[in-house]
């Protein structure tokens, strides 16, 4: 299943899956869009799957967020066990 991303100011809404077909245009996307942003919100409640890709490039952004002192969230259903899983690599 493809993933779509939807955007309302700094705040972007996922549906679909992040899984090994979609993690690394996910990531490269959101790289992007962390580097011209202010700050950066995604809303997770809609993604059905996050697979061992999906939660690499999730750890990747985080990484580049904090490098360029970015405020970075994840909201929605299952952002607390992103956010223990990306607070367990630092």
């Amino acid at each position: 299943m493809a993933l779509k991303i939807l955007r309302n100011d700094n705040t972007f809404t996922l549906e679909g899956q992040i899984d090994a077909t979609t993690a690394s245009s996910f990531q490269t996307h959101f790289n992007i869009t962390l580097n011209t942003l202010e700050n950066l919100t995604i809303d997770i409640n809609k993604v059905t799957q996050i697979d061992a890709k999906g939660m690499n490039a999730f750890k990747v952004i985080y990484n580049n967020a904090k490098s360029w002192d970015k405020p970075f969230v994840i909201v929605g259903l299952g952002c607390k066990d992103i956010y223990e899983e990306l607070l367990s690599i630092t």
